[in-house]
Formats: C-alpha cells, structure tokens, sequence
C-alpha cells in the first residue's frame, strides 16, 4: 500500500501575484509521470521542510493534465515561507483530498457560482471547465464579490470568462476607494442575484466564501425558490490534515476534510451550530 503521509515533490512553474498577499502558483510533479487527477473543489495538503503543511484548494481546471494551480493568501507562518518561494523551488503535495463539486451533476445545467473573497480560489476550476467543455453545461452566472477592487483575485481571468458564450460575471465590492473608477456594484454579493436570469428549475447553484455571507445567499436562493438539494456550498475554511486524523475540522459526525469540504445544503442544514442556518 501507498503511504498516504508521504509527500511528493513538485516544482513551481510560475507565479502570479494576484493581490498584494496572494499568488497564484503552478507546479508540477518532478518524478510522478502522470500529472494531478482531482475534481474541482477538492485540496491538496503542501508542505515545505521545516515548517510544516496545510490544506489548500486547487484553483486550476482537471482538464490541464500536466500542471495543477493554488492560490494562497499570506496569513501565517507557512504561507509566509510559502509566500517567499521562487520559481524553480520544490514543495510537498499530498492529495488530492475531500469531496468536490458535484460535476456529473452539473452537466447540462446551468451554473450560478457565487464566491466571496478568496472563496472564489476553490470555485475557478469548475469555471475553466465549464468553458473548456461549454457544451456539456447551460448557461454560467459567476457573482463575485470582495471587500474593495484590490482585493479581487484572478483579475486577469474575467475577459476570458466574459468572452466565453452563455457565461456572465457580475462583480461587487463593499468599499471604493477615493479617486478609484469602479463601473461595477458596490454592496454585498447577495445584491448581485437581481440581476440572475437563470431559472432555478434547471440550476446548481455553488457557494464559497465567509460562512455568514454563504448564510444570506443560501437563504436568498430558497426566497427564488432553489431546491435546497441543488444548493452546494465550501466549507474549505475549516480543512486541516486531510485525513479525518486530527479531528478539528469535525462538525457533529462529519469530517470536513474527508466528507466536505463540498456539502449540499441539506448536509450542511442538518448539522449542529446552525452554521448556515437560513430559515425562512
């Protein structure tokens, strides 16, 4: 049997700052042959000797056999090291892990995706696979918002998600600067969904970002009637080993790394601390 705690090398191919404290880093397997075979929404554990490892979501399409991409905000001591790293530098990866977005699922549906902050980061392979595969999707809502225009991450992706047919992103921010021209909303992201056109009769909707603001759009998409079983929300926030070892990321029975971090609503209603309760 495969050791399931040994961390494979990976190199860093290229990286791209996204905010002032985010990155975006390609890698690729320096000995395995086969590039990562996930599904979006699930993580990797990265490591780095002498300083530890966490759980971060792979932010790049399954379709791009050879390379797989993380985004990675500066908040600790391991992404303060991870923060430094050059291209041409190994890290560690253990994975992939948890569940992801129900895809099968998805498949000749309509998408409303909403993201909030680097809750976007898990959402964006589904993104760059539902537009690499269009016809095997209906129509994409993509509604994202962050705290200020500084804040927002894969900037240099949404002409691409634009220019794709069928696909619409709406952009939101709670804060414009004094002097910043921002043509798009202002307020939070649950103000975007009037402008959806989708029919929530043939949708999926997915949701990842603070846990109160997956609260008010969980509740927003029951008011337009969404069946709460085609709601599916991240918890990604609350990952740790990976392997349901540690036991911090338990909610009641489940295990966030192994049985999430993707629940649908219903999974996610039924466990205790009303994380997301959205009665109406």
């Amino acid at each position: 049997m495969k050791n399931p705690y040994i961390a494979h090398p990976a190199i860093i191919t290229n990286i791209r700052q996204e905010t002032a404290e985010t990155k975006t880093y390609t890698l690729e397997f320096t000995k395995q042959k086969r590039g990562l075979v996930f599904i979006p929404g699930q993580f990797n554990m990265i490591s780095l000797l002498g300083f530890g490892e966490g759980p971060f979501s792979i932010t790049s399409s399954p379709l791009r056999k050879e390379i797989f991409e993380h985004t990675i905000r500066l908040v600790g001591s391991l992404t303060g090291q991870i923060n430094r790293l050059n291209v041409g530098d190994i890290v560690g990866i253990r994975g992939p892990y948890g569940s992801g977005w129900p895809v099968g699922l998805a498949k000749n549906k309509d998408l409303l995706i909403i993201a909030g902050g680097v809750g976007l980061a898990p959402l964006r392979g589904l993104i760059d696979m539902a537009i690499e595969q269009r016809n095997g999707f209906g129509e994409v809502e993509i509604m994202y918002g962050s705290r200020k225009p500084e804040n927002l991450i894969f900037t240099s992706d949404y002409d691409n998600w634009r220019s794709a047919p069928n696909i619409r992103l709406f952009l939101t921010v709670d804060e414009v600067p004094k002097g910043i021209e921002w043509p798009y909303g202002q307020g939070v992201v649950t103000n975007l969904l009037k402008f959806s056109k989708i029919n929530p009769a043939n949708a999926l909707a997915f949701i990842c970002g603070p846990e109160i603001m997956m609260r008010f759009i969980v509740r927003s998409l029951l008011i337009r009637e969404f069946a709460e079983k085609n709601i599916f929300v991240s918890m990604e926030r609350r990952m740790e080993c990976g392997m349901a070892k540690c036991g911090r990321c338990m909610i009641g029975p489940k295990y966030v790394c192994t049985d999430g971090p993707v629940f649908s609503y219903p999974e996610v209603k039924a466990l205790p601390h009303n994380l997301l309760a959205a009665s109406l």
